[in-house]
């Protein structure tokens, strides 16, 4: 509604300075057709403003901010080096090459900055006095992608369900360890590579994902491991690990970063089972103890059946005894 209400405003103010024009002195007296050429062209120039504002629906912060201060910037610069040239040689300078010089390094300088800062706007950061111009991120906290997790592709889908309301940044080194590994000669590391290299795709092509490329090179990079480097990254954007791997969930956690686990998450969307609830379970192989049997259920989750080695093969109803939940999974423990 606020900008349906602008949009209209803006309209009777684009139609309010295309009547003062009509009833001024700039045009000839003796035309009739010429002002209402001019009204129609601010018509037709507040309808294409609009249409365009409309067109272009997400607009990114970080290009807006950059030009206004670009170019805020280039034309001071621009008009202190062109006050300096005309006090330094004030006889080579006419009035003229004064007006022509100053025009063209406004237009450099304009260039200069704003293509600066564009350049940069991962690191743009300007404070004054209760207004502070940073990088802004979506949501609270960015997360960052590790290998694992986009090679395991449920990353993807767990997106998709827009649970996670935050901006996820791809690190440039993990997409060089992705190519790596799906140039590998070996076939199945080969699959796996190109996998999780397919699931970047199909993040980066997907309009509801901010899917932003970390390329920066920090100093704490140097000589480092791939792990490390990562909390590195999550350290610098004050963000979020999205891995599957155990050893760089510990490590991370041991330096304070935050970490979401997905197998956590997934072992967390798992359905609760109670001492004494009956669950079927197709026993499928043996177990470690005497006379244990051990099935699957439909999500993974394995079932430790005592007294179920002899009902190797069968469908069969169990009680719940005990529900064992580990990092790797969850084990339900029951009997015939």
């Amino acid at each position: 509604m606020a900008l349906i209400i602008l949009r209209c405003m803006f309209v009777l103010a684009t139609t309010g300075v295309g009547v003062s024009i009509m009833y001024s002195n700039y045009l000839p007296k003796d035309s009739t057709a010429s002002p209402w050429a001019v009204f129609a062209g601010m018509l037709l120039l507040s309808g294409s403003v609009i249409v365009l504002d409309m067109s272009i629906r997400r607009k990114q912060l970080h290009i807006i901010t950059s030009v206004y201060f670009g170019l805020l910037v280039g034309f001071f610069l621009a008009y202190m080096v062109g006050l300096v040239l005309k006090s330094l040689v004030p006889l080579l300078l006419s009035e003229q090459v004064h007006h022509a010089t100053q025009v063209i390094l406004s237009v450099v300088f304009c260039y200069i900055c704003i293509s600066l800062l564009m350049q940069t706007k991962d690191d743009f950061r300007f404070i004054i006095p209760y207004v502070e111009f940073a990088r802004e991120m979506k949501g609270r906290m960015p997360c960052i992608l590790d290998t694992s997790v986009v090679i395991d592709g449920r990353i993807a889908d767990v997106v998709e369900t827009q649970i996670l309301d935050a901006q996820l940044v791809m690190p440039k080194f993990v997409i060089g360890e992705l190519q790596g590994i799906a140039d590998s000669s070996d076939r199945m590391r080969r699959s796996r590579g190109r996998r999780g290299l397919d699931i970047l795709n199909r993040l980066r092509n997907n309009p509801k994902v901010d899917l932003q490329i970390f390329d920066q090179e920090l100093p704490e990079f140097a000589g480092q491991p791939v792990d490390l480097r990562l909390i590195a990254v999550a350290k610098f954007l004050k963000g979020r690990l999205i891995t599957n791997d155990f050893n760089l969930n510990k490590v991370a956690r041991l330096q304070d970063v935050e970490v979401i686990n997905l197998n956590d998450l997934a072992n967390a969307m798992k359905p609760i089972f109670l001492p004494g609830e009956q669950v079927s379970v197709r026993i499928v192989k043996q177990g470690e103890e005497a006379g244990q049997g051990v099935g699957y259920l439909e999500d993974g989750t394995m079932v430790v059946v005592e007294g179920g080695r002899e009902r190797i093969g069968q469908q069969v109803n169990i009680a719940v005894t005990s529900v064992l939940q580990t990092s790797a999974g969850r084990m339900v423990f029951g009997k015939c």
